[in-house]
């Protein structure tokens, strides 16, 4: 059987579409899996245990009738047997149709009269669940697995090299992933101030001096490091490169702190015991429920309003 999914979104929505994935491979141990991901997202399949084929499509360009034909081209003649897509549009249901995929799964609604088959989409559930239902289709109706990832050999000795390098290899680590500065008007309310983290590295630093922190550098990111750098002495920095060497990284830490990111779902894959803040976002669709990931969800709706005090509180309890 040969399967195609469709899955807009970023590198989060991938890793958050892993289990679908592995759970279709579980129970159809010779099917070949494919992905067709926007550009941005390629990179999480890196750690995949699952897809043997991942495609490009940029789903928000502005694409002319022709890039649209052009994708419906190249599926139609790769000559799938069914297709999942966890689009919900008119346009995405005809294009699926024009395919001739004998098996076209989606959810119910926009553009599900173009499907074989459409099931219920439950907004309120955890998105991993969300994304599993769709396997009912193909008579996989079991709970939705775990996230899990492959981490690759060169990756994994990456890491270790990289705790040595930071003296952390024998003592652990807690490891924090302060957000990205690189953000739109509607991604505000997910930034965490400095100062705020400032204050959780300095207790930290005080109350556990032989764990050190270590902060995560990424491009996104780079001037919050700095300013981290600059306030907070003794803390170490990790320049991983690509998203194996990050999940190595991660698995790796005693305690991870993180805002609402994609390198959440890292954390939760290599099941290191984190503590997530969130603004805006309601915390059951991002975590599964499990003692090991913590949410604190802002009183506002504003990241800003979580006060270190709160955080240091749960990072104590645990």
């Amino acid at each position: 059987m040969r399967v195609v999914a469709l899955v807009p979104g970023g590198i989060g929505d991938q890793i958050l579409f892993f289990p679908t994935l592995d759970d279709l491979k579980r129970n159809y141990p010779n099917a070949q899996l494919d992905v067709v991901v926007e550009p941005r997202s390629k990179a999480a399949y890196r750690v995949s245990k699952s897809v043997n084929d991942v495609l490009s499509f940029d789903y928000n360009d502005r694409n002319s009738l022709a890039d649209w034909s052009n994708l419906v081209g190249t599926i139609r003649d790769r000559e799938y047997d069914a297709v999942i897509t966890v689009g919900q549009s008119w346009l995405m249901g005809l294009l699926l149709w024009l395919t001739g995929i004998p098996t076209r799964v989606g959810y119910q609604g926009k553009g599900a009269g173009f499907l074989t088959d459409s099931v219920p989409f439950q907004a309120n559930k955890y998105v991993a669940a969300v994304y599993h239902d769709l396997l009912q289709p193909f008579g996989i109706k079991t709970p939705c697995p775990e996230l899990a990832v492959n981490i690759l050999k060169p990756d994994i000795e990456w890491s270790q090299n990289e705790q040595k390098r930071l003296g952390v290899n024998e003592t652990g680590y807690i490891l924090i992933h302060a957000g990205s500065s690189q953000v739109t008007p509607t991604d505000v309310d997910k930034l965490y101030p400095v100062e705020n983290w400032q204050q959780i590295i300095q207790e930290c630093q005080q109350k556990q001096p032989d764990l050190p922190v270590v902060v995560i550098q990424g491009s996104e990111n780079d001037p919050i490091r700095r300013s981290l750098l600059e306030r907070t002495p003794g803390i170490k920095v990790t320049y991983p490169t690509n998203i194996g060497k990050i999940a190595a990284m991660i698995g790796g830490a005693s305690l991870m702190l993180s805002t609402d990111d994609p390198l959440l779902h890292l954390s939760v894959a290599v099941q290191t015991y984190t503590i997530a803040l969130f603004g805006p976002t309601d915390p059951a669709k991002l975590l599964p429920k499990s003692d090991k990931f913590l949410a604190i969800k802002s009183p506002t709706g504003q990241m800003a309003d979580i006060s270190p005090q709160t955080v240091l509180d749960k990072i104590w309890a645990g």
